[in-house]
C-alpha cells in the first residue's frame, strides 16, 4: 500500500470515530441547555425566587455536567480535525 492510501484510511477512520463518539455528548449538551431554559421560564412564571438553584449565581451540577460534555465534544472535534488533516495530507503525498 502506498503512503497516501494509508493516510486516507487512517483519516477516514478518525473522522468516523470522532463523529460516532462526539454525537452523544453534543446531543446531551443540547438537552441540558433546553432543560435549563425550561427551568428559567418556570422560575420566571413562579415569580423568580432567588432562593432556588436556578436563580442563584452558584454553579449547579448541570453546569459541571455541561462543562464535562463540552470538553468531550472539543476532544472529538480535535480528533476529527486530525482525521481531515490526514486525508488532506494523503492528497499531498503521492
Amino acid at each position: 500500500m502506498t503512503v497516501n492510501i494509508v493516510l486516507w484510511l487512517v483519516g477516514i477512520a478518525l473522522v468516523a470515530i470522532a463523529v460516532w463518539r462526539g454525537r452523544a455528548p453534543f446531543a446531551r449538551m443540547g438537552e441540558l441547555d433546553r432543560l435549563a431554559d425550561n427551568a428559567k421560564r418556570y422560575e420566571s412564571w413562579r415569580g423568580g425566587s432567588n432562593r432556588t438553584a436556578a436563580g442563584a449565581n452558584d454553579r449547579t451540577g448541570a453546569d459541571e455536567m455541561r462543562d464535562a460534555l463540552r470538553r468531550q465534544v472539543y476532544l472529538w472535534a480535535a480528533v476529527g480535525l486530525v482525521g481531515v488533516l490526514l486525508i488532506a495530507a494523503g492528497f499531498l503525498v503521492r
